[in-house]
């Protein structure tokens, strides 16, 4: 129990960071967001969990299929923030998100990578 604690406590301690961070540099909040740092604790607990060498690097291939298609969200969010309000924007960009993970997933499996 007191690993899973621990492991609670590290990865809301990126969030909060990122969050402190971009409170005071827009820029250096988006760089450390954009770091694959939730991903890098993922990695790690799975190592220090004992995992199988070929979890642990599923899981790093499949995170890389898994992003592409939400960097469009990235480009959508800061253009219909203003013209949305917050709550809309943020649904508006999960929709998208959602249609584009879909059509990159029918799009990848063409060359045998099944991600649904």
């Amino acid at each position: 129990m007191g690993w899973l604690v621990t492991k609670y406590l590290v990865t809301a301690a990126v969030v909060v960071l990122v969050s402190e961070v971009a409170k005071r540099s827009d820029r250096l909040g988006g760089l450390i967001a954009a770091l694959p740092l939730v991903t890098v604790l993922a990695l790690i607990w799975l190592y220090v969990e004992r995992q199988p060498q070929v979890k642990i690097a599923n899981h790093a291939w499949y995170t890389f299929w898994y992003v592409v298609p939400t960097l469009p969200m990235f480009l959508a969010f800061p253009v219909l923030l203003p013209r949305l309000g917050f709550w809309p924007t943020l649904l508006a960009c999960a929709l998208i998100t959602v249609a584009c993970f879909w059509l990159f997933a029918l799009l990848v499996r063409r060359f045998g990578i099944d991600l649904l």
